[in-house]
């Protein structure tokens, strides 16, 4: 007997099949870790399927999961942070030395991006990567648009600097 309504389970593996690749791609810019993108992608898919109900009575229930996989990723980020404090302190501090430019641009930006503080890494990446507006960028990361201006400029601005301006204009286009 059908009731015409709409099967949960369903309606969560379409929403799955829609933006599992694009939280993987998100967390991978925001951690910079490309093994762990597929695994926060997972996490906040758990999460979200935890919540369905709620969820997919939102307005915007994609802006919910950037949310917590932004949130998963800040979190792993201030994981790893703890750890290498706690290892700095039983190794000396090696530098990495590398001759020549010989890695292509791309991974320049990402390690441009790992130096941003995880909120203007977020708004730039939400901002201009995966071209959210400031208010669906607000949204996702829980803060005002006015925030999401500011951040997301400095963020561009600390770019230039790391990147050199041509770079950095071809990283963010002609958004400023």
């Amino acid at each position: 007997m059908d009731t015409g309504a709409p099967d949960p389970a369903a309606e969560f593996h379409d929403f799955f099949e829609r933006h599992h690749a694009g939280l993987a791609r998100l967390a991978h810019l925001l951690t910079g870790d490309a093994d762990a993108a597929d695994d926060l992608a997972a996490e906040a898919m758990a999460a979200v399927w935890d919540r369905w109900d709620r969820v997919r009575a939102a307005e915007h229930p994609a802006a919910y999961a950037r949310g917590v996989v932004a949130n998963l990723a800040r979190s792993r980020i201030r994981g790893a942070v703890r750890e290498r404090r706690r290892i700095a302190l039983f190794w000396p501090h090696r530098a990495e030395h590398t001759r020549g430019p010989d890695v292509p641009a791309v991974v320049d930006v990402q390690q441009a991006l790992r130096t941003l503080p995880f909120r203007k890494r977020a708004c730039v990446v939400l901002r201009h990567a995966f071209d959210l507006s400031e208010r669906n960028t607000a949204l996702v990361l829980g803060t005002s648009v006015g925030t999401v201006k500011s951040q997301t400029s400095k963020g561009v601005a600390q770019l230039e600097k790391l990147l050199g301006p041509a770079t950095a204009e071809e990283l963010v286009g002609a958004r400023r």
